[in-house]
C-alpha cells in the first residue's frame, strides 16, 4: 500500500504541473484556440488516479493522495511552470491550487456516496462534478480581467474534461482489479 499511495500521490503532482504548464497554450488546430488548451486533455487523469485510490482505499486514503498530490504538484508548478515576473502565470499558479483541492475533495465525497452503485456511475459522477467546480474557478481566478476569453476557454475546456471523463472510465474499470478492493 504505501509504494502504491507514493505512486499515485507523485503521479497527481505529475499531472497537476503538467496540467499546469500545458494551460497556457491554446490549442491551434481547427480556430479552436479561443475555446480550448492543452490542460484540459491531461488534467482529467487527476480524477482517474482520485477515483481509483477511493474505491481501493476508501476516501480517507484517497484525501490523502489528494493532499499529497497537491502539495507536490503546487511545489513542482511554483519552481519550475510560474514566472513570477508574470502576473498571468501567478495567477495561473493559484487559481490551479484553489481548483484543484476544491474539485478533487468534491470529487472524493461525491465517489464515497455514490460508491455501492454500478461501478461507472460513482467515477462519472464525481468526475463531471468535480470538472464543472474546477473549470470555473481555475479560469475565473486565472484570466477574470485579463482580457483572454475565459468563459469562452472555460466552456471548451470543461466540453473537452466532460469527454475525456468518458473516455477515463475505460482504463479505471481496467485497472480495478490491479488494486485490492475497499
Amino acid at each position: 500500500m504505501n509504494r502504491v499511495f507514493i505512486l499515485l500521490s507523485f503521479l497527481m503532482g505529475v499531472i497537476v504541473l503538467v496540467s499546469n504548464y500545458l494551460v497556457q497554450f491554446p490549442v491551434k488546430f481547427y480556430d479552436l484556440q479561443d475555446v480550448l488548451t492543452y490542460g484540459a486533455l491531461s488534467y482529467p487523469i487527476a480524477f482517474l488516479i482520485t477515483d481509483l485510490a477511493n474505491r481501493s482505499y476508501g476516501k480517507i486514503i484517497a484525501r490523502k493522495i489528494v493532499y499529497f498530490g497537491f502539495a507536490i504538484g503546487i511545489f513542482f508548478t511554483l519552481f519550475f511552470s510560474t514566472n513570477f515576473s508574470d502576473l498571468i502565470s501567478i495567477r495561473i499558479a493559484i487559481g490551479s491550487s484553489i481548483a484543484f483541492i476544491s474539485s478533487q475533495l468534491l470529487d472524493v465525497q461525491i465517489f464515497d456516496m455514490l460508491r455501492r452503485k454500478q461501478w461507472y456511475i460513482a467515477p462519472l459522477t464525481s468526475s463531471i462534478a468535480a470538472s464543472i467546480v474546477d473549470t470555473f474557478l481555475f479560469f475565473s481566478i486565472s484570466f477574470y480581467g485579463t482580457g483572454i476569453s475565459w468563459i469562452t476557454l472555460s466552456l471548451g475546456d470543461l466540453v473537452v474534461k466532460l469527454l475525456v471523463a468518458i473516455v477515463m472510465l475505460i482504463p479505471f474499470r481496467l485497472l480495478l482489479g490491479r488494486f485490492r478492493v475497499a
